[in-house]
């Protein structure tokens, strides 16, 4: 039995269909990253399971008992919200037991938990300071705090680290993998940042106009993106997608004199004309050396610390290559860059779909 089933959800305001049919199980334990650009119906996904929003069809199951009709508090699910909603003028032991208190738990058993949750999120020296005597990252951990002492079935955190500076993200990231490493409960995790999903799911839901585009591990996403936007959503800098027409078994690059091989992995039937477009991640291409390789005009080069990210034209086509970060290129010159052919991703431009 899955710990969380969505079956088949559509939501629709008036004319505007927000969810388009979105099915997903998952297992007691898994981590669920919902992610997606602003609008794509995530936070929708989220605040339905929460009770916040009601489904327009479909139904949602935790534990094998459909949840839809019944009260928030009656779900057992616990929720991090992006703006931490903690109370003001409460103490942060307070705070995080708030909702325990409500449930008229003992006080001596909510001390214990409230203490035990603090002890996990290295908080316990906070428990009498107020919100307004904390950090940003010290009340996000105390509005997960909160939740942990519910000890729910599935936890629901709706972009909890987006109001935080990178630093403090990164800090936050980490804690919320090791608790979930800790306490192995399910998770389901809304946010439009790619680093967040890649570090922290054990499957990525890509979101997009109200439907999954793909639904599996952050490795399967990022190295067999199923979608042309799939490919370019995750992956910083983005997947390049060069134009190129198959000629004589052999894939030529539009505008430009490349000429490369069809990787072995596809075994579609190519026609001579047939136009595709071809994938190939920066961080795969290098400058020069064996395998394949494509002839491009140097356009300009940034030094991010760790790599030297080169802007480049392969004819009329643009493309980026991250390279080492003592790599010498000069702007307006040629150069050649080199991949394995096996890393080439190649996509249906009618469709934006995986060519197999």
């Amino acid at each position: 039995m899955s710990a969380l089933e969505i079956q088949t959800i559509r939501k629709t305001y008036g004319e505007v269909e927000t969810l388009k049919g979105i099915d997903i199980a998952l297992e007691s334990g898994e981590f669920l990253v919902l992610l997606g650009s602003s609008g794509c119906g995530k936070s929708t996904l989220l605040n339905i399971i929460a009770g916040l929003a009601e489904a327009t069809s479909g139904d949602i199951r935790i534990g094998g008992r459909s949840i839809l009709g019944v009260h928030p508090k009656d779900r057992d699910i616990a929720m991090v919200f992006q703006s931490y909603a903690l109370y003001p003028n409460l103490t942060v032991h307070r705070n995080i037991g708030f909702g325990l208190e409500m449930r008229k738990v003992a006080a001596d058993v909510r001390d214990k938990a409230v203490r035990e949750a603090a002890r996990l999120l290295q908080i316990e020296n906070l428990l009498d300071r107020k919100p307004s005597q904390l950090s940003g990252g010290q009340r996000q951990r105390v509005a997960i705090g909160r939740a942990l002492v519910r000890k729910p079935q599935v936890f629901l955190f709706d972009e909890p680290l987006s109001n935080l500076d990178a630093k403090l993200r990164m800090e936050m990231r980490t804690e919320l993998k090791r608790l979930h490493q800790m306490l192995k409960t399910t998770v389901v995790y809304v946010t439009h940042d790619q680093i967040e999903a890649m570090t922290l799911a054990t499957r990525i839901a890509v979101m997009r106009d109200g439907r999954i585009e793909q639904l599996a591990t952050p490795e399967e996403i990022y190295n067999r993106p199923a979608t042309l936007y799939v490919a370019t959503f995750v992956g910083a800098p983005p997947m390049n997608l060069l134009n190129v027409t198959v000629r004589d078994g052999q894939l030529q690059i539009d505008g430009g004199d490349s000429v490369l091989p069809v990787p072995t992995t596809v075994k579609a039937n190519l026609n001579n004309g047939h136009k595709l477009v071809l994938g190939i991640r920066p961080e795969a291409l290098r400058l020069g050396g064996d395998g394949s390789s494509i002839t491009a005009k140097c356009e300009v080069a940034e030094l991010t610390g760790p790599e030297l990210v080169v802007t480049a034209f392969a004819g009329s086509q643009r493309l980026m290559a991250a390279l080492p970060p003592r790599t010498q290129v000069v702007s307006g010159e040629p150069l050649t860059l080199a991949f394995d052919p096996e890393a080439v991703h190649l996509f249906d431009p009618s469709t934006g779909v995986r060519c197999e």
